[in-house]
């Protein structure tokens, strides 16, 4: 739905409410007529049923508010005598309509200055978990959220096992845009394996669903700085809205919101405005090679032959002597050995090896490669020579041309909402014709460091800024070995509690830590024992 919608949607509601509750303003000693005005009801009915204010912010927070709402048609019963679990049950499950029998047909009186403390340990243990599920969910949505590194397109600046720490708020938090869901889950719900949110997932369907209209439009509240050329980003992964994520071509559509689509963790080698061309597999930008910041790794794929036949335990051992550690397996010619990722300064190093007799980089020739964007035949585009191709921004206008269509027509349909269509050399938006567009937001291209091991940008195109999620900062656990069973992880203590990005060297914050959280443990006791005697 737009605001407008939701607005009128937001008023109705508030009516109803009015409706189901102004006899129980009077009988609070209120006016009838505060019932009915939007908000300022809300604010009434706090003092109405002993809550603080704050209440009321909590209760327009998407999702947030799927557990502050039915709270205050429980706190609106228990202000009026009805506390018993048979009154909590029938507020909740007939959606707050039973709070019209209260009004209109059962003779309540209002208890003012009532008990708030539940009266069992049940309750009030149910009133804690509920709470602490409220807590976390608001800095789960707006502030901080965990995310694993579950590949190594960033092997080196991120490995695989990196328990990282994202903020929301350094590019601005966005509002949840699906409005009915579990909270602090993502996709699907843990051991249950069923979808986490109310939402229509058919193609043909998605626009007309009345589940799919309690969408709200996208928002996002005020960041610190934008997001920068080189910065490690987690996104929505935009072809998510695919059947195979990988496959522009697939038997059927489905579809997926915004915020729920698949969480991953690039790097934005180009933002809004850049031209981006890609030779040899390095990156350049408006004319000029990249530059990675200094902790940053670039690595690409070789095949590598020995001058005699080894165990693959030796090889193993050869290669970790130059840090070369993601996988191996036979390479490209009889003999030889795949190396997945390594850096140009351990490629180097290695072929000084005595027992290795060469070392070929398998990078591709300039050709078309039928998977890598924009998958159309007159770019021979693949994924070590690309472009060079203008990121679309905010306000820029990009002429049209049956020739470029193929390069910014899922941006202008898909991620803005237009019908896209060409006949002939002639292009139709909306069914008007059409011979430039200007976009209406940012978007940027995100990249793996591991070249030759990463699905990114180069597969699905441009990352449109309302997918983008937030920026890793901290690193609190690293476990080698995470997918390889429990008895075999091990804990690379040098990266606990480190930075993401910053200067040369990785500090590690965890012994600070570690002395923070006693002081404030021995405090606490050495305060509540004065506390006690005095």
């Amino acid at each position: 739905m737009t605001w407008t919608q939701w607005f009128i949607f937001i008023l109705i509601l508030q009516i109803t409410h009015g409706l189901a509750t102004w006899k129980l303003y009077i009988k609070a000693g209120r006016n009838a007529w505060e019932a009915f005005v939007p908000i300022y009801n809300a604010v009434v009915l706090m003092k109405i049923i002993s809550r603080p204010w704050w209440w009321v912010l909590l209760m327009f927070l998407p999702i947030v508010n799927l557990v502050m709402i039915p709270a205050v048609w429980v706190e609106t019963a228990r202000s009026y005598g009805k506390d018993s679990k048979i009154d909590a049950l029938l507020c909740i499950v007939t959606l707050g309509f039973y709070l019209f029998y209260l009004n209109y047909v059962a003779d309540v009186n209002y208890i003012e200055n009532r008990q708030l403390k539940p009266k069992t340990a049940t309750g009030e243990w149910i009133t804690s978990i509920l709470f602490a599920i409220v807590a976390a969910t608001i800095v789960h949505t707006y502030f901080f959220q965990p995310f694993v590194i579950p590949s190594s397109s960033l092997e080196k600046s991120l490995l695989v096992g990196d328990f990282l720490i994202v903020s929301k708020f350094h590019y601005g938090a966005r509002t949840p845009m699906t409005t009915v869901g579990a909270p602090m889950v993502h996709d699907t719900i843990p051991v249950l394996g069923k979808k986490s949110y109310l939402y229509n997932d058919n193609f043909e369907e998605r626009n007309t669903s009345w589940i799919n209209k309690l969408q709200l439009p996208f928002f996002r509240f005020p960041g610190f700085e934008n997001v920068e050329r080189n910065d490690i980003v987690v996104f929505n992964q935009p072809a998510d809205t695919l059947l195979n994520m990988n496959d522009f071509y697939p038997d059927r559509n489905y579809y997926k919101p915004i915020d729920k689509k698949t969480n991953l963790v690039k790097r934005c080698v180009g933002v809004a405005g850049d031209t981006l061309e890609i030779r040899n597999g390095y990156v350049f930008i408006n004319g000029k090679q990249n530059k990675l910041p200094p902790r940053s790794h670039l690595q690409f794929s070789y095949d590598i032959t020995f001058k005699r036949q080894l165990q693959p335990a030796r090889i193993i051992e050869i290669l970790k002597k130059y840090d070369i550690t993601d996988g191996l397996g036979y390479g490209s010619t009889e003999g030889s050995y795949a190396i997945p990722a390594a850096t140009d300064e351990a490629v180097a190093q290695l072929r000084l090896h005595p027992e290795v007799a060469s070392i070929v980089p398998t990078k591709q020739e300039k050709g078309v490669d039928g998977k890598i964007f924009p998958r159309d035949a007159n770019y021979s585009w693949n994924s070590d020579f690309f472009g060079p191709m203008w990121i679309p921004k905010a306000g820029g206008t990009v002429n049209l041309t049956t020739d470029n269509i193929s390069i910014y027509k899922r941006a202008i349909g898909e991620y803005e909402g237009h019908n896209v269509v060409t006949r002939g050399d002639q292009i139709f938006i909306d069914d008007q014709p059409a011979t430039s567009y200007t976009f209406k937001q940012d978007y940027y291209w995100m990249m793996g460091d591991n070249r030759h091991n990463s699905i990114d940008s180069r597969y699905w195109g441009f990352v449109p800024n309302d997918h983008i999620f937030g920026k890793p900062v901290f690193i609190w656990m690293s476990i080698d070995g995470i997918n390889d069973g429990i008895k075999n992880w091990s804990f690379r203590w040098d990266r606990i509690f480190t930075t993401v990005s910053g200067g040369n060297e990785r500090t590690s914050y965890l012994i600070p830590f570690i002395v923070l959280v006693l002081g404030i443990t021995f405090f606490n006791k050495w305060r509540k024992k004065k506390k006690a005697t005095s």
